[in-house]
């Protein structure tokens, strides 16, 4: 009789964890898979890739509905096996048995077998069982949502607020964080590892954060005679030039270098005959916090390379190019007149002298260090932001890993700086000395 019953049991049991196995399997493969992957694989034209990327578009239903799912096939095994074993074996002899069984089978053959192969390779896994996921989902995923409202209706009044939409900085943050995992194996190199790094700070930097400021910026007086204007405008090396009338701040047009040239060669003439006021272009103004990437987008899209920047007041704070943000990306784009990193010098005993001038991103770009640069600007900055004061000359500060010794100040501004390489938590160096 138990032996009847037990052969009765056995393929309907086998049936019941096999069909959760699966579930277990696909919902391993469908979290484990990669996005990137898959979505290559949807535009090489794979079906199973595309039926799987429109499941994670609903993440929270799919998860749902395979839970929910993979819950009733255990169930049910269990109940089973409890109602043919307690009647084998009365009394809670046949319900600890049970008990033992089922969790030994379950956790061994329903969740730790099948999630094993399937996080060895997710996006084969994935794409296999897309067809009986995608029906599960259809089925369970209507339920999912209900006990999902539950849930959110009962933890309202906690003040817990449920969802799991993207963000998009989260997900930033996961990509910058999968650079940097395969940065530190070595398969993503240095200069690779910050231009992902820069593409993905395009939409979290304001323009104030790369623009060259108003005190470097290279303006004339329009109101200067002709010959000196456009022959201070040709010697200075720049290729467009803000001009102002009666201060600064009143910039009325940007005089293009690449205009004066044509002028002088197409109709022959020298810098006394040229009409200034006929090559003076409108001024495209830029609110200081507008976001990188919009600003690339506007140069891409009226195709200009330059814009002024001014603060909520309409005063000039410095002017944005297009390279300043091409180099955010890309690391300086030096030509044949920059140095490799202006301001910056290295000095027979290791230590680099730098401009206070010099920003924090560009200084992490060139020494590969790992200042932050979400506090200050500029390097000068970062001091005065640790200090908590403007430091004066011959003070020293150690923060960051790096000394900070102050070697020049104007007025309230330091203008320079002598900086260690990276100390170890016993002040000692971590880099050779070079020079």
């Amino acid at each position: 009789m138990i032996v009847a019953m037990i052969a009765t049991l056995a393929p309907a049991l086998v049936i019941l964890l096999g069909i959760g196995a699966l579930i277990s399997a696909a919902e391993t493969a469908m979290t484990a898979a990669s996005r990137g992957r898959m979505h290559q694989l949807e535009r090489d034209g794979d079906r199973a890739a595309a039926r799987v990327n429109r499941m994670m578009g609903n993440q929270e239903t799919m998860i749902g509905a395979i839970l929910l799912s993979n819950n009733v096939v255990n169930i049910g095994a269990s109940a089973l096996t409890t109602s043919v074993l307690a009647v084998a074996f009365p009394g809670p002899v046949g319900v600890v048995m049970s008990t033992v069984v089922m969790t030994v089978l379950v956790v061994v053959f329903g969740e730790i077998l099948p999630k094993t192969l399937a996080i060895t390779r997710p996006e084969v896994v994935g794409r296999t069982l897309s067809i009986p996921t995608y029906w599960v989902v259809r089925i369970f995923g209507p339920l999912a949502n209900g006990a999902q409202w539950i849930v959110r209706q009962t933890l309202r009044p906690f003040g817990i607020n449920l969802s799991m939409e993207t963000d998009v900085l989260a997900a930033h943050e996961e990509i910058r964080g999968a650079v940097e995992y395969h940065h530190s194996e070595g398969v993503v190199e240095s200069g690779d590892r910050r231009m992902l790094g820069g593409v993905l700070d395009l939409s979290e930097m304001d323009v104030s954060e790369v623009m060259v400021h108003r005190k470097s910026v290279f303006m004339l007086d329009a109101d200067q005679p002709t010959r000196d204007l456009l022959k201070d405008a040709l010697d200075s090396g720049h290729s467009r030039v803000p001009l102002w009338r009666a201060n600064p701040d009143n910039v009325i047009g940007v005089l293009h270098i690449k205009d004066v040239i044509r002028k002088m060669s197409d109709e022959d003439v020298g810098l006394d005959q040229i009409e200034v006021a006929s090559l003076i272009r409108k001024p495209w103004f830029v609110p200081d916090t507008t976001k990188l990437k919009d600003q690339l987008n506007a140069f891409l899209k009226r195709r200009s390379h330059f814009g002024l920047v001014v603060d909520e007041y309409g005063a000039l704070q410095g002017v944005i190019t297009l390279e300043d943000i091409l180099e955010e990306i890309v690391g300086e784009i030096d030509d044949e007149h920059d140095t490799a990193v202006e301001g910056v010098k290295l000095q027979a005993d290791g230590w680099y002298e730098i401009d206070g001038s010099v920003t924090v991103r560009d200084l992490n770009r060139a020494l590969d260090w790992d200042l932050p640069d979400d506090q200050a600007v500029t390097i000068a900055g970062l001091v005065i932001h640790e200090a908590q004061t403007i430091p004066e000359e011959g003070q020293t500060f150690i923060f960051h890993h790096h000394r900070f010794q102050v070697v020049r100040r104007r007025r309230n501004q330091i203008t320079g700086l002598r900086i260690s390489p990276r100390l170890d938590a016993e002040g000692n160096w971590l880099q050779a000395q070079s020079g």
